[in-house]
């Protein structure tokens, strides 16, 4: 004679307990997905960070042109535009003698992105920016010619991810 069950006492059903090792699958994989996005992002943000200080080290070059007047406000263009920037993407090297990045001036020579094994920038075994470009582009202002317009692209290789290009936007005046 089987013995009456009590209400609590049900066991759970072999249904039951395949739709709870689904649940907690989903969820492992869900988890297991965003660790795996995680150590993506962390491998290209050392190439976001290097490409973001690029760019402002771009703008800042443009503006010491400025202020400085290395060059004229006329020069302050890209070369298409009767202007001394490059045009399109070139390779991130190091600034030349005028001490404007992008320019024509600049030697072959790559800009060095971290230190070498010696742990000090500025020495033979400095990490070199392979892979990494820059482009300065410079437009006018519609009715404004004291105004420019400055974008600066950093497009650089990363592992996992491809990400987009970093991209600056500011704007330069012809006063200082």
């Amino acid at each position: 004679v089987a013995a009456a069950r009590r209400p609590g006492e049900e066991g759970s059903t072999l249904i039951e307990a395949l739709a709870a090792m689904l649940i907690l699958t989903i969820g492992l994989m869900a988890l297991a997905q965003s660790i795996v996005l995680g150590m993506a992002h962390a491998a290209v943000s050392q190439a976001n960070l290097v490409a973001r200080e690029k760019a402002r080290e771009a703008v800042e070059s443009v503006h010491t042109a400025r202020d400085t007047r290395t060059i004229t406000w006329a020069q302050i263009r890209n070369v298409g535009a009767g202007g001394v920037f490059a045009d399109g993407l070139q390779p991130l090297r190091q600034p030349g003698p005028d001490g404007l990045v992008n320019t024509a001036d600049d030697p072959d020579v790559l800009d060095a992105i971290g230190p070498g094994a010696d742990g000090l920038l500025g020495t033979a075994d400095d990490v070199r920016a392979d892979g990494f470009e820059r482009q300065i582009l410079i437009e006018d202002v519609p009715n404004n010619p004291a105004i420019r317009r400055l974008t600066v692209v950093i497009s650089y290789p990363a592992r996992g991810l491809r990400p987009p290009p970093f991209r600056l936007v500011t704007f330069v005046s012809s006063f200082s």
